[in-house]
């Protein structure tokens, strides 16, 4: 049995998902690795060609979002037993690389003999590639690390980095009922994991811009975006800090 599950929610992806499973395929995994491609409701040929590769894939009936395919992942990492979680985007602005360095930061114990349950491949903290974003963004991410270091003290540069390794307690947390934001799950749900106490840490990571396909934040979405994504983050700290809802969910096991 592999320990290892990559996640790749995708749609309509059939331009750049091969490219993206090529380099995977190469990356050498000594624990063992598997590759699940949940296909949201694709339209184009991101099946057919998950399945020409002898990958494991999920096609959703409809398109349900991101944050669905993710939640819908998890699950399916909980139930057949694995350790560890990477999940990708299927652009391609996921480095393949990644994959090693997220894995071995998940392992490995800090100076008291704790390993991280969430690792974050940030892109920017010292050592990750240049990464160019957009006016807009960059007001977002700025109220975002602003709204998460008020409400938890700690600093958390890349607050919407879709590269994250998980391990088997916060995996297994986020398959559980109404435990994870199933349309925009960003920078809510790290602030929600490092108030219920869950270790999170950044690394740098290796990340390109995308080349075909069109982004789900593309055009206005990205203002309507850190909108919600604000009110959001106010509702979780009220929700965990005032309603104290699912305090010490950190200490189960989650073993479903």
């Amino acid at each position: 049995m592999n320990e290892l599950l990559i996640i790749i929610p995708a749609y309509n992806e059939e331009s750049n998902i091969e490219p993206f499973l090529e380099k995977l395929e190469q990356v050498d995994i000594p624990m063992g690795m598997d590759i699940l491609v949940i296909d949201d409701g694709s339209t184009d040929h991101t099946k057919d060609i998950v399945r020409k590769r002898n990958h494991k894939i999920i096609t959703q009936c409809f398109n349900l979002g991101y944050g669905s395919g993710l939640q819908t992942g998890y699950k399916y990492a909980a139930q057949k037993g694995y350790q560890y979680v990477i999940q990708m985007d299927a652009d391609g602005q996921h480095d393949a690389r990644n994959v090693e360095t997220i894995l071995k930061a998940l392992i490995t114990a800090d100076e008291e003999g704790n390993t991280p349950d969430i690792v974050l491949g940030s892109r920017f903290v010292k050592g990750s590639t240049i990464y160019p974003i957009s006016f807009v963004k960059k007001i977002a991410y700025c109220l975002f690390r602003i709204l998460i270091r008020l409400f938890t003290g700690k600093k958390i540069q890349d607050p919407t980095t879709g590269l994250q390794g998980l391990n088997r307690k916060a995996f297994g947390y986020y398959a559980g009922y109404n435990h994870f934001d199933d349309k925009y799950p960003d920078a809510n749900m790290i602030m929600q994991m490092i108030l219920l106490g869950f270790r999170v840490i950044e690394i740098p990571s290796v990340m390109h811009a995308r080349t075909e396909g069109v982004s789900m934040h593309s055009g206005l979405k990205p203002i309507i975006y850190m909108f919600r994504m604000m009110f959001s983050m106010i509702a979780v700290w009220i929700r965990i800090r005032l309603f104290h809802v699912d305090e010490g969910a950190v200490e189960d096991e989650y073993n479903t």
